[in-house]
Parts: structure tokens; C-alpha cells; sequence
């Protein structure tokens, strides 16, 4: 069983990620479950710009739309609700959305890059107490500018004991270890796969076991085939995920970062 905790719907500037791509991906390469979380909740480029209000949609628009997805789909997509952290928080909507509608929502997604808004900012208290009335894991891209560096995701889940956190990419771009060094000091901060070299995986594995890092991929962003190669055609580092791996861990180990640990934290009962 495979179950990918990081996976996304949405046409945002380059990117065109449809539920077609993802229960063809899924049904093509084994993933039991898969998380998604939308786009098109994005609020600043890829340079750090704001995107044209004209271009981008409200935070419940997007809500509502990736919910429809995981209700067509239920046996197969959860939700991680994207937060729009710069310019909207939780309104009555929003909560009443997440109450009407929580057996399809496993937790919140926030993009720090992407919203260049840092998840330490103490703006973004409402979004952690829902995090805990709700039980809600709160999901966070790391890397790529200062705001979303792992040390800012770090002291969020430091101030915040009671909710659980998951450093998506551990620092993106980097070579994964000052977010590695991060994972040991808090019981409620994870790691996951995207983009994380399978050396640096082993690496969380032999300091602090296999309980502490979640598969995860960004699934379809290279397209439908993402599990499989790269926009270039070379050779997916998921490949060595789903293969490498298990010949380099025990049993026990592969199957808590590629299923169990998903399941735990999430609570997704397949």
C-alpha cells in the first residue's frame, strides 16, 4: 500500500493538475490514498509577486472546489485545505465548511512561498486553533525564500505543541539538513518525501526512526506520469522510492513512511 500525503488539483501559472491526472496516477503506479490540496489558492508567483487579484480566487471558491473532487472520490482523496495566508484567514464560511464537511478533510495545507507569509507569523493563530479543535495536521511547503525556510515552520510547532506539523520538502533545494537536524527536536513536526533524495530519507530513518517522515510527491506536477519521470524525461526520484527503497529498510520501516505513518497521522482508514 502506498498512500501520498502531498499531491495537488488546480491551474496556477505553469502548472495544470486536473482529477483526471491524479486517478490516472494513481490506478498507474499502486498509491492507495492520496491528499491533495489546491493551487489555485496560490497568491504570489514564483518570484514573489502578488498574482493579479483578477487572476485568483477566493480562499472558501477554492475550498468548496477541491472538496467536490475528494466527495466524487472519497474512497481515493482526502482534502488539505489551502490557506490563503497573506490575504485571508478562516471566516464563519470557511469553519462552517470544515464542520460540514470533515470526513473528506484530513488537514491544512499552507504555502509559504507561495503566499510569502511566514507560518511563525502570529497572524495565522486563528488557523492553528481550528488545527486543534478539529484535530487537524497542519501541512507547510519549506524552502525557497526566508519565510518559508524550515526554521520559521519549526517555531510555529513549537508555540503550537498540540497540533502536528509536516515540513514538506524539508528546505527544498537544499541538502535537507538543517530540516533533518529540525525533525529531532519537536515530538509534533515531520518530514516528508517531496523532492527529498532517498539518502536523505535513510538519514531521518537512522537518527530517529522511520515513525517521523511521510511519503509524499507533488503528484501531478511534472504531469500525469510524474511517478515516472520528470518534465525532461529523466528518471522520477520516486522511482527509487518505490523500488530502492525497500531493499535498503525492513519491512517495518518502508511500510511506515510509504502508508502507516499517513494513516497515524492523518487518521485515513482505508
Amino acid at each position: 500500500m502506498i498512500i501520498d500525503t502531498h499531491t495537488h488539483i488546480g491551474r496556477m501559472l505553469d502548472f495544470n493538475m486536473t482529477e483526471e491526472d491524479i486517478l490516472y496516477s494513481m490506478q498507474q503506479y499502486g498509491i492507495s490514498f492520496s491528499l491533495i490540496s489546491n493551487v489555485e489558492g496560490a497568491e504570489n508567483d514564483h518570484e514573489g509577486r502578488l498574482i493579479p487579484i483578477q487572476f485568483q480566487k477566493s480562499q472558501n471558491t477554492v475550498f468548496e472546489e477541491t472538496l467536490e473532487v475528494a466527495k466524487r472520490n472519497r474512497d481515493k482523496i482526502g482534502v488539505l485545505v489551502w490557506i490563503k495566508m497573506r490575504q485571508e484567514l478562516p471566516n464563519d464560511r470557511f469553519v462552517n465548511l470544515i464542520r460540514e464537511n470533515r470526513d473528506v478533510i484530513y488537514g491544512l495545507k499552507l504555502h509559504p512561498f507561495h503566499s510569502r507569509t511566514a507560518p511563525d507569523d502570529d497572524r495565522l493563530e486563528p488557523v492553528y486553533r481550528l488545527a486543534a479543535e478539529y484535530q487537524l495536521p497542519v501541512v507547510s511547503h519549506t524552502g525557497g525564500c526566508e519565510e518559508a525556510a524550515s526554521g520559521r515552520l519549526y517555531h510555529a510547532a513549537q508555540k503550537h505543541p498540540e497540533v502536528n506539523f509536516v515540513m514538506v520538502h524539508m528546505d527544498l533545494g537544499s541538502d535537507n539538513k538543517k530540516a533533518i537536524n529540525l525533525l529531532g527536536k519537536l515530538p509534533n513536526l515531520y518530514g516528508d518525501t517531496t523532492w527529498v533524495p532517498l539518502q536523505s530519507t535513510l538519514e531521518v530513518i537512522e537518527k530517529y526512526g522511520s515513525e517521523k517522515i511521510l511519503f509524499g510527491s507533488d503528484n501531478p506536477i511534472d504531469g500525469k506520469d510524474t511517478y515516472l519521470h520528470n518534465r525532461s524525461g529523466e528518471r522520477s526520484l520516486y522511482q527509487s522510492y518505490f523500488n530502492e527503497f525497500k531493499t535498503l529498510v525492513s519491512q517495518h520501516d518502508y511500510d511506515n513512511v510509504m502508508y502507516k505513518n499517513a494513516q497515524k497521522l492523518f487518521g485515513i482508514i482505508l
